[in-house]
């Protein structure tokens, strides 16, 4: 099999700047003329990439304009090495796995160039560029015409003169670059765009490419990220706070951005592309759309509820969902406190007059909330919360929730809800979404209240029988009553919203804000998305709702390879026997299990083949073998 070479441009793509202009800001350093000086060598540099200036003319003008000493060659190249261009230093091991077939050809000068490679690993003599020339004094006073890289179709030559037998790839950002693909010296011309973008040289690339990660997987050789990030594309419905979008797109990730969800139909048409999807709460992710989703690894839900996700289905397919469990339950909260407030001082109906122009001064009905009871069904995380600050403003707290929870401060549980409905003045709803919640406030639980009690649903729309609710209003057994979740919710503000609780007195409706706060949004637009990319950096389940917790270390020096399977017997078994049989050590081995799936991470010391990666995806039982590494 023939040898691949690499051919790489150093200027704007080994490192981030030109190094010339970077040179000038050395030289030039108080200098009141350096940004017109500046700007002269940027001119003539992007004349010379774009193939509009002979390259020799253009070089003598850019170093008559510098007049540089050798010891501000020794402050370029300390400079240079800490401009290195992130996909490179990423891929460092590669590059020095690689040196004997790894070539810097570059129209620059060795005097910077080969110190700040040689970190790298890469070879003095598998470098070509320009030799500069310098007077008695130290100063350069021009450069080596003899040598073919000073002028205008340098490179092709050079490459050329090395007669390498085999695929030769460029890998630059210039047309210069794109002259060895032309002459018929190069199999490819990757224009690479990490730093600068030369819109005129696009056409003649065989591949536009944002870093070296892509590169490597067009190539199948092996690489610091398994999938380039410009790859991977995100889809974000219902509004999700723009901070999502700028991390993401930090990352490198492909962005799409909505305001409004998505039906079934719409979204199975959307996913089969998608490999991040961000919703909130109105969103229905069902098996049907996951079934479609062949490259979906995550799934955020950018609120508390994930009940809108069919979280077996995304666990069968390996689909790894977080949500944001904390960030907005303090908006909750203060909403909450804010409405049984109002509620107990029958202030809708009273602000309704104003509105209509009557007058209705009373305390009639207007109480204060201190020394009242208030009832919290879901002692939750936003359950706990009611009740701490509830506490705080002179509430009685009762609270009952299915599992066997803690009371915090001087709260009192209850047995049963019917326990707790006879009791207090305020009831409270904070409980999840799942099926078996479905109307589980109705006629009889309305029943069983208080009269002239205060009844609030901030949790899910379908937990509650509206019918019953709407009698329970009319007929006066509820004083009064707060909305913010309905079972059948407008998928964005340009639909109708309909209920038959519009126009009830003392009834406060809402439009599900109840964690819609700048806070709460810019909080969870942070948490969620730094959750997704853990994962799909590091393979990180910690704050999964579907898959096995898992908190990993960071990895150096190794390759991670990630195994989602069925959870029956045997597989890490097999997975380590495979990797023994194929002479690979493991240097750390994680497994955790779930009751349906189960999660081994294995880093290994040694690159994989494909043999390893097929026998692992072959492995009964395996839901996904993603490689990190």
């Amino acid at each position: 099999m023939k040898q691949s070479y690499l051919v790489i441009d150093f200027d704007s793509t080994f490192t981030k700047v030109e190094a010339l202009d970077a040179l000038c800001e050395i030289v030039l350093a108080g200098n009141r003329k350096k940004q017109q000086v500046l700007s002269e060598i940027q001119d003539i540099t992007d004349q010379a990439m774009d193939g509009k200036l002979d390259f020799r003319t253009s070089l003598s003008k850019r170093l008559s304009l510098i007049k540089a000493h050798r010891e501000h060659i020794q402050l370029l190249i300390e400079r240079l090495k800490n401009e290195i261009s992130d996909s490179f230093r990423r891929n460092q091991s590669f590059i020095a796995a690689n040196k004997e077939h790894v070539y810097i050809v570059s129209n620059g000068f060795k005097d910077f160039i080969v110190p700040v490679v040689e970190d790298y690993g890469l070879k003095a003599e598998n470098v070509f560029a320009n030799d500069f020339e310098y007077d008695e004094s130290g100063f350069i006073n021009g450069f080596n015409r003899n040598n073919p890289l000073s002028e205008s179709g340098g490179k092709p030559r050079v490459i050329s003169q090395l007669k390498l037998e085999g695929k030769v790839y460029v890998i630059g950002d210039g047309y210069n670059d794109f002259e060895i693909r032309k002459e018929g010296f190069a199999n490819k011309f990757f224009l690479f765009t990490e730093n600068i973008e030369r819109e005129k040289v696009k056409p003649s690339a065989d591949l536009v490419v944002t870093n070296v990660d892509e590169i490597l997987f067009e190539l199948k050789m092996s690489r610091a990220l398994s999938y380039p990030k410009n790859r991977i594309k995100v889809l974000l419905l219902e509004g999700v706070h723009s901070n999502a979008v700028k991390l993401f797109e930090k990352e490198g990730y492909q962005v799409e951005y909505m305001h409004t969800a998505l039906s079934e139909e719409e979204l199975c048409k959307k996913i089969p592309d998608v490999n991040i999807l961000g919703i909130r709460s109105k969103t229905q992710v069902t098996r049907k759309v996951i079934s479609k989703a062949s490259r979906l690894i995550n799934i955020g839900a950018f609120c508390i509820g994930t009940n809108q996700i069919d979280l077996e289905a995304c666990s069968d397919y390996g689909v790894a969902v977080f949500n944001a469990p904390y960030e907005n339950t303090r908006s909750v909260v203060e909403l909450a406190i804010a409405e049984m407030i109002l509620l107990v001082r029958n202030l809708p109906d009273k602000m309704r007059a104003m509105h209509e122009g009557r007058w209705e001064k009373s305390a009639q009905s207007a109480r204060e909330i201190r020394g009242k009871k208030l009832g919290i069904i879901g002692y939750g995380n936003i359950g706990k919360q009611l009740s701490i600050v509830g506490e705080a403003l002179g509430l009685d707290v009762y609270f009952y929730d299915i599992e066997d929870r803690l009371a915090l401060g001087n709260a009192t549980k209850c047995t049963t809800i019917d326990e707790l409905l006879g009791q207090v003045d305020i009831v409270s709803l904070h409980i999840d979404g799942r099926t078996s919640n479905n109307n589980l406030f109705g006629e009889k639980e309305f029943a069983k209240m208080k009269s002239g009690a205060i009844f609030m649903n901030l949790a899910r729309g379908k937990v509650v029988d509206v019918k019953a609710l709407k009698e329970a209003i009319e007929n006066g057994k509820i004083k009064g009553c707060a909305v913010d979740v309905f079972p059948k919710e407008p998928k964005s503000n340009n639909e109708p919203f309909e209920s038959e609780l519009m126009g009830m007195r003392n009834t406060l409706l809402s439009p599900h804000i109840g964690g819609s706060t700048i806070e709460a949004q810019e909080n969870i637009g942070i948490f969620v998305p730094n959750k997704i990319i853990s994962y799909v950096n590091s393979g990180s389940t910690n704050g999964s709702v579907n898959l096995p917790n898992v908190q990993l270390p960071p990895l150096k020096g190794a390759h991670r390879l990630l195994h989602i399977h069925r959870n029956i017997p045997n597989v890490l078994a097999q997975i380590t026997n495979i990797l023994s049989k194929n002479n690979t050590n493991i240097v750390g081995q994680y497994l955790k299990t779930n009751e349906s799936v189960g999660y081994v991470i294995s880093d290994i010391d040694k690159a994989y083949g494909e043999q390893v990666i097929n026998e692992l995806k072959a492995i009964e039982g395996t839901i996904w073998l993603r490689v990190l590494y």
